[in-house]
């Protein structure tokens, strides 16, 4: 909260008034006024009657004013300096005035006060100072301007959230729950340079925590979309966006883990992401926006964020954020753009929840409405069977079913997959050719 900076008031000048009229502050009617001599005046102490003498021993008014008896009248000399004296006086003035300051400044006790602080300036650079590309400035300002942040109003209420420009024609992408239910709301999409405008959902899927947004712009800046596969641990990275609504927010950390299985909401509505883990402050409102590399290249869309068990919501960053691969976001942003709806792989099967084994369990009996095993998909044709053990895939352990599910949902409707399966004591290797989700 600020204050107002006080303001200098200017009065005129105030009217005669009465007693009863008088400003708050004046002195009373009655009381008496200081009186102030102007040079060459009379005295204060002069009665109101009494006669003033002129230059020449006359009074003011012209009338002459007699002699004391007995005294001749006599006219006073003026007397002057010569020129010859003046000169000296004045330096002599001077020279003292500066011995006595610096007497003063050596001799007097000194308070800690000086009539000039005589701090150092920062000399002024000749010219602009750039910063390194790969630095977290430099990365900043080439990321910035193809950062977004959008305001969604939804029936249940607003929210806001972050993206990034794909396309300088318009498409933006950022999380599916960043703009769930706004069909019957509004999206407002905020500019670096504050422009905002509104925009539309073209498409979007829970299953990957993704949409894509349209604006009706042109000559956008989009980001670059990187390898995501060549991210290591302990690569540097730069999360931008809006957190707390915090418009162009940037922060800083390192790839902390990758192939880390989230899931992320609940329900029907969850997402399996195969996630990269940062280390860079995410916090709410940062999601849909990019996690990019050294060079600038988004390789992840922060989505997710850790919470300390037993709180039913988040605290903001502890240091454990989580981000979709870039090229898991790319195969989706397109099927979004070109179709509207996205599709993930599966390998037909249903997986046994009470299982605590090693591996995950295919479910031994079929559920209402979902067979352990869906005939003629990718498991039935590898010849998988109800109450098998997944031990691996493409060589990694599996040590719980999320593991296994984004591990697949990874991969590319079409790719192979090699699994370690255990029937009863027998274990063996078998290829499975991914299929896309049944509707």
């Amino acid at each position: 909260m600020f204050a107002a900076p006080s303001s200098y008031r200017r009065t005129a000048d105030a009217p005669d008034v009465g007693p009863a009229e008088a400003p708050r502050g004046a002195a009373p009617a009655h009381a008496p006024t200081a009186a102030f001599a102007r040079p060459g005046g009379p005295h204060p102490t002069a009665g109101p009657d009494a006669p003033s003498a002129g230059p020449d021993g006359g009074a003011a008014d012209g009338t002459s004013v007699a002699a004391a008896p007995g005294r001749p009248t006599r006219r006073r000399r003026r007397r002057t300096l010569s020129a010859a004296w003046v000169a000296p006086l004045v330096a002599l003035s001077v020279a003292a005035g500066f011995l006595g300051g610096l007497l003063g400044d050596r001799v007097l006790p000194d308070d800690g006060r000086r009539s000039d602080a005589g701090l150092p300036v920062a000399p002024a650079p000749a010219a602009h100072v750039d910063r390194a590309p790969d630095s977290v400035a430099g990365i900043a300002a080439g990321v910035l301007p193809s950062v977004v942040s959008l305001e969604v109003t939804t029936a249940d209420g607003a929210g806001s959230g972050s993206g990034f420009v794909l396309r300088q024609d318009g498409y933006v992408l950022t999380n599916n729950h960043v703009v769930e239910g706004a069909d019957g709301g509004s999206i407002v999409v905020q500019f670096a340079d504050g422009t905002e405008l509104p925009g539309t959902v073209v498409g979007a899927t829970g299953d990957y925590d993704l949409a894509v947004v349209k604006v009706e712009a042109t000559g956008l800046t989009p980001a670059a979309l990187g390898d995501s596969d060549t991210v290591v641990v302990g690569d540097p990275v730069v999360a931008i966006g809006a957190p707390l609504g915090l418009v162009g927010t940037v922060t800083s950390g390192i790839v902390s883990a990758l192939n880390r299985p989230v899931v992320a909401g609940d329900g029907g509505d969850a997402a399996f992401i195969n996630a990269i883990q940062t280390d860079a402050a995410i916090n709410p409102g940062n999601s849909g926006g990019p996690l990019v590399n050294a060079q600038g290249e988004v390789v992840g869309i922060n989505s997710a964020i850790a919470q300390l068990p037993g709180r039913l919501t988040g605290v903001g960053s502890i240091g454990l954020g989580f981000a979709i691969p870039s090229n898991q976001a790319r195969r989706t942003a397109e099927q979004l753009i070109e179709t509207g709806t996205a599709t993930y792989p599966v390998i037909g099967v249903a997986l046994e929840p009470g299982y605590s084994g090693e591996g995950v369990q295919v479910a031994v009996q079929d559920g209402p409405g979902t067979a352990a095993v869906t005939r003629n998909g990718p498991a039935d044709l590898a010849g998988i069977r109800r109450g098998d053990v997944i031990l691996a895939i493409d060589g990694r352990p599996v040590t719980a079913s999320e593991e296994l599910i984004v591990t697949i949902r990874a991969r590319e409707v079409g790719d192979t997959v090699v699994l370690r399966v255990r029937t009863g004591d027998d274990e063996r290797d078998v290829r499975v050719r991914l299929q896309a989700a049944p509707d």
